[in-house]
This record gives C-alpha cells, sequence and structure tokens, in this order.
C-alpha cells in the first residue's frame, strides 16, 4: 500500500510528485488536511487489525484469498473522500483477487485505488454495458499479479438469438456479465462476474429468473469444453437473491455448482437482512477451499463498518461537516438522531458501498491430493 499522502506535509517537500490524493477538478488541490490524514491513519490501523482478525493470512505457494464486492456506484458517486478511497483500497490489499461489480464509466477513483495498492496490482475491465438497463456498469478484476495471473481468457457473455423464447420478458442479462481466465501456481479456473436484477415482487423475480436460466444455458455450454479454465468455474457477484429465490438458486445447483458452506446464508447486505453476493463452484477434484479446524470451509463476509464509519456517536460527530456539504438539503440534518439517521442510511454507504466484502481461501497446493489419485488408477 502507497501512504504517501497521509505523511506530515513536512516530509513532502521533495515527494509531492508522487501524491496521488489530488482533486483534478479543482486545480489540483490536496484531498486530505491534516485532521483528515490524523482521523485516515488511526482508522486505517483499526481496519487492518480488523482483517488479520477476520481474513485468513496470504502464504506463498499454499492459498489464494479470492473476494467479490459490489462497490457502490464506483465512479458515479462524487463526494467519495480519499480518506474512504484508502479504506476501499487496504480491503482490496487483503485478498489476491477482487471481482468488483458496479465500477461505472468514469475511472478515477478506480486508478487511485490502484496507486494505493501498488504497481503489483493489475485490473481487467469490461466495457460499460450500454443502455439505461445497463446503469453505466461494467465489471472489474482487481488482482496481485505477485500470486495470481490473468490467463489471457476474457470475455463478455452475450445470449444468441436461438436460445430467446417468443414473448421472452428479456433477451439479454441487463448487465452484461463478464467471463474471465486466471491462474495461480498450477491451479487455472474461470470467474463469471454478475450482477443480476434487483427487486422484490414477481415481475422482478421472473425477470431475475430469467437471467440466470440464459446464463445457465451458455455455462452449460462452456463446462462440456475441454480447456482447464471451463473444468474449474466460479460464478460470484451481486446476485440479488433474496430469500423466497430459493428456485432461481436450483438452476444454479442444478448445473453441479455448489456454494460453499463458509459463506452459505450469510447476510451480505450493509443492513444485514439479505444474502445478495453469492459465490458457486464447479470444480474438479484438486481445485479445494481451505478448511478449518471443525472441517468448514474457509469464507465469510467482511464487516468492514465495525472498524470505520462506525456507528458510535463520537465517530459519527467527526462527519458532521462533510455530512452538510454532500446533502441536497443540509438544512434538515437539525439535530444528532437527524445526523446518525442519515449517516446510517445514507453517507457512509455512499462514502464505501451498501454492500459487504465477501471472500474464500483457495488451496494452490494439492499435490498429495493428485499424487495419490494417480497412483489409485494405476
Amino acid at each position: 500500500m502507497w501512504y504517501n499522502d497521509l505523511r506530515p506535509d513536512s516530509e513532502l517537500f521533495n515527494d509531492r510528485y508522487s501524491l496521488i490524493m489530488l482533486d483534478s477538478e479543482n486545480y489540483y488541490k490536496r484531498m486530505l488536511t491534516d485532521a483528515d490524514k490524523k482521523r485516515t491513519l488511526s482508522n486505517l490501523l483499526q481496519l487492518r487489525e480488523g482483517l488479520l482478525e477476520q481474513v485468513p493470512r496470504k502464504t506463498v505457494d499454499t492459498n489464494l484469498l479470492l473476494c467479490s464486492w459490489n462497490i457502490k456506484n464506483f465512479g458515479t458517486l462524487k463526494n467519495r473522500t480519499a480518506e474512504s478511497l484508502y479504506y476501499i483500497a487496504e480491503i482490496i490489499n487483503a485478498f489476491d483477487i477482487v471481482a468488483l461489480q458496479e465500477v461505472n464509466s468514469d475511472l478515477d477513483d478506480f486508478k487511485k485505488v490502484l496507486r494505493l495498492l501498488g504497481s503489483h496490482w493489475k485490473y481487467t475491465l469490461s466495457d460499460v454495458t450500454e443502455g439505461s438497463y445497463g446503469n453505466d456498469e461494467r465489471f472489474g478484476f482487481i488482482y496481485d499479479s505477485r500470486r495470481v495471473i490473468h490467463s489471457g481468457l476474457s470475455g463478455e457473455i452475450v445470449i444468441p438469438p436461438e436460445l430467446i423464447e417468443n414473448n421472452a420478458i428479456i433477451s439479454q442479462l441487463k448487465r452484461t456479465p463478464t467471463f474471465t481466465g486466471f491462474e495461480s501456481g498450477w491451479r487455472k479456473f474461470s470467474i463469471v462476474s454478475v450482477h443480476l436484477h434487483p427487486g422484490d415482487g414477481p415481475l422482478n423475480k421472473a425477470i431475475r429468473k430469467e437471467e440466470v436460466r440464459l446464463l445457465m444455458e451458455i455455462l452449460k455450454r462452456k463446462l462440456q469444453l475441454s480447456e482447464v479454465e471451463y473444468k474449474n468455474m466460479i460464478i460470484l457477484g451481486d446476485t440479488n437473491l433474496y430469500k423466497n429465490d430459493e428456485d432461481i438458486v436450483e438452476l444454479i445447483t442444478n448445473q453441479t455448482f455448489v456454494e460453499s458452506d463458509g459463506l452459505s446464508g450469510k447476510f451480505t447486505n450493509t443492513s444485514l437482512n439479505q444474502i445478495y453476493d453469492r459465490i458457486f463452484l464447479n470444480v474438479d477434484d484438486y481445485f479445494k477451499i481451505a478448511k478449518d479446524d471443525y472441517g468448514i470451509e474457509k469464507g465469510g463476509v467482511f464487516n468492514l463498518f465495525d472498524y470505520v464509519y462506525i456507528n458510535d456517536p463520537v465517530e459519527i460527530a467527526k462527519y458532521h461537516q462533510l455530512m452538510l456539504e454532500h446533502k441536497d438539503d443540509p438544512s434538515t440534518l437539525t439535530d444528532a438522531l437527524k445526523f446518525t439517521s442519515y449517516f446510517n442510511r445514507y453517507w457512509k454507504r455512499n462514502q464505501i458501498s451498501d454492500h459487504l466484502p465477501i471472500w474464500l481461501e483457495l488451496q494452490t497446493e494439492s499435490s498429495d491430493e493428485f499424487l495419490s489419485i494417480k497412483l489409485n488408477k494405476l
């Protein structure tokens, strides 16, 4: 991580050229005051401690930490502070590969986060899905090139006309999913990143179900191909699946995709009442998820708001001025209760996201299993 912008100004006399947090729309003015720096440094220490407690450590040649995160309107929300970008980057830095949803056409914040992460972090991006249904969204992957590389496989999943039924309610998924290959050690795998149609109610559910049906028809064909990336396939992202969407989940699991028991049933939205973000795997015998001492697959949801932008009156008070600057009608913030409500329902979600990052720990070393299986076949 590149923390240069958080140093005291007295240390930056010869290093100003390397600053990242400059406002390109305001004559490249510094985006962090001394008070901002102090608060960010203190919170980063808390966040790093939380990541160490909740997320496994990276180990050479034995594990790979996979994460999926919908970062709310990443690029469209213009009041995101430099402080928030540091927290986003710190969380990404705890993993090896992060699938991002809701990356928008404006990549200014995205590129700032990349620069904070360092030159060994690489990325892939899809194009923005055109049209109003696309919501100015694209899919991205950010990955630590010291531990995982892009295999060269990259594309978008487009539904061919012959799969579209007469009077169909949709002809394409509203946000075009990406299909991307990666390698780590002797592991090769592909990731399908999705952001399915949102909303409760019969019509929204019907659209979401048709999106999944069409997607699985395409993936069923790909699973029959011989390339290794197609044999180890992962579907992840913001599925917008509700508690009563089990029939939609079955469309995925009927194609022999399995949801990790380390994530199954865990709430993934900021309100902690829905399981929107999922990871499903269709992998071979050598592709394994690490397990804890109780035999449970290692995976989880990282609740960053336990460490930054905490729901505490003293902490919330530190952001009163920013909330006044960001709210369309600041006159409505008349007392501490109004500030607290706005902070929790809107402001912190617009600073980071209304979704929490989800993760799995994958094993990249399975030589013993490979050798034993081959021995038993001779």
